[in-house]
């Protein structure tokens, strides 16, 4: 499976420039609608591009480091998009990425426009205290030119970034406006104790599992794959075992009892027909370094191989152009769950859907990430946990309802049933259930698009028409288009 293969030269010719496919996504929703073509110009077009270089001081010397940060679309305020660190980040790609952010928000309903940035740099090449320094700088590089601010730009995490880059990002952001009430909201992913909310970590990963449960639902979807209802012992291959890819297989496996049979990280992947146990993988990997080698497994050298394990649901959860015209023939899945961020080119994905294998976007499926930002970004504008003010209350209230049925039946019930009956809801409890609502409400849009119209053949270009329209619908309501 991991074999290298001769390329064929339609293959080699395929155009896997990011930006371009996105373009590309963009011209064919657009043709399914009824907008005027300057407001659709107005829509593609990414506003803003920042770049900056700058020096950083490590312990072998000085280091010029490149970053860039895109701002897409300023239809609504705050524009919102993550920050990765990756040695091959550059222009093309974070504008790509912040047109999708633009995409993805108006999906789910968030009232964000949409932008990405991007460092040069590999963060597993540097030391926790070089990538301060780089993480520090950079956000006063935006601070100068007014990229980033809770109500003009906010950065959240993206491939490798987290937490700990956020928090220096918040902290840096402070020292600049010392007085600023709303600092902590110039940043979504940070820590809890610092001003973050919870399930913000995993947000990204279960709403990939919220959109494959709900697609797994659907009755017209599961006729057009051929698949039983349902998630249970549904075969999974993930491609990616980072903090998307882990969560996702890690919800899959516990929640909705799929058998997780391939798993693949950068240096290789790994393969189990009968299932493999994400946490001791991920165990392996915490102590070996690798997922390669672990027990009872099929070792593969290429990461790409996760792609051709046989499987009811892919889930590729790494890089763009994962799957190409050169492998898509081999892919061997009913359901593919974009986790990543433009896994699939368009050759790949003409012949994917001529093999009837529903593919749920990227733009719709990985926007769990941003939906939860929002609420950590409104938590930390209103300086209030959610939940904190009515949780006691609703407490009080289920157990006067409880004494009354009790008195009412003349029995007193175990504690531990009663314990759960007057169980109120927490921040976690809030936010999972925001997020499910989201992603569900959001693929029924998409869906419905798919499905009822005539000019639209695919999800992808349903879910682009559907946050085209929204889109649209902004910038009409300003009064400058028809």
């Amino acid at each position: 499976m991991a074999a290298k293969r001769k390329v064929s030269t339609k293959a080699a010719q395929e155009d896997l420039n990011f930006r371009n496919i996105v373009s590309a996504q963009f011209d064919n929703a657009a043709a399914t609608l009824d907008i005027p073509r300057t407001l659709l110009a107005q829509i593609k077009v990414c506003n803003n591009l920042f770049y900056c270089q700058f020096p950083v001081k490590t312990k072998q010397g000085l280091m010029v480091v490149e970053g860039w940060r895109a701002e897409h679309s300023h239809h609504k305020k705050p524009l919102k998009g993550g920050i990765r660190y990756d040695e091959h980040v550059n222009a093309d790609e974070v504008v790509a990425l912040a047109a999708l952010m633009t995409y993805k928000c108006a999906i789910v309903n968030v009232p964000f426009g949409g932008s990405k940035g991007g460092v040069r740099i590999n963060p597993r090449a540097h030391s926790e205290d070089t990538l301060q320094r780089v993480t520090r700088r950079f956000t006063f590089e935006l601070a100068s030119k007014n990229f980033i601010g809770p109500g003009v730009n906010v950065p959240a995490p993206d491939m490798g970034t987290g937490e700990r880059e956020m928090a220096w990002m918040a902290d840096a952001f402070s020292a600049l406006t010392p007085t600023g009430i709303d600092n902590l909201a110039c940043v979504t992913g940070k820590p809890v104790s610092q001003g973050g909310i919870r399930g913000r970590t995993e947000a990204t990963g279960r709403g990939v599992q919220y959109g494959i449960r709900e697609a797994m639902a659907d009755k017209q979807a599961l006729k057009y794959m051929g698949m039983s209802p349902g998630l249970a012992g549904k075969k999974v291959s993930v491609q990616g075992f980072g903090n998307v890819g882990y969560h996702a297989a890690t919800l899959l496996h516990d929640d909705d009892d799929c058998v997780i049979v391939g798993l693949s990280e950068w240096d290789g992947s790994i393969y189990n027909a009968k299932g493999l146990n994400p946490h001791e993988v991920h165990e392996w990997r915490l102590e070996k370094g690798t997922i390669t080698g672990f027990p009872g497994a099929k070792t593969f050298k290429s990461p790409l191989a996760a792609l051709e394990f046989p499987c009811d649901i892919l889930v590729p959860a790494a890089l763009e152009n994962q799957i190409t015209m050169a492998n898509a023939d081999k892919v061997k899945c009913r359901l593919l769950a974009e986790a990543a961020n433009g896994p699939t080119t368009p050759g790949a994905e003409k012949i994917l859907l001529s093999k009837n294998v529903y593919i749920l976007p990227d733009i719709y499926l990985n926007a769990g990430g941003v939906a939860v930002s929002y609420f950590e970004w409104t938590k930390n504008l209103t300086h209030m946990r959610f939940g904190r003010m009515e949780k006691r209350l609703n407490e009080l209230d289920k157990r006067m309802l409880l004494d009354g049925i009790e008195n009412l039946i003349d029995r007193k019930f175990e504690e531990r049933l009663r314990a759960q009956l007057t169980h109120s809801i927490d921040e976690l409890e809030l936010v999972r259930s925001g997020l499910e609502d989201t992603m569900c409400t959001a693929y029924q849009e998409i869906r419905e698009i798919f499905f009822r119209r005539r000019k639209v053949h695919d999800m992808r270009t349903a879910a682009f028409a559907c946050a085209i329209e929204k889109v649209a619908a902004s910038y009409r309501a300003l009064g400058i288009f028809p």
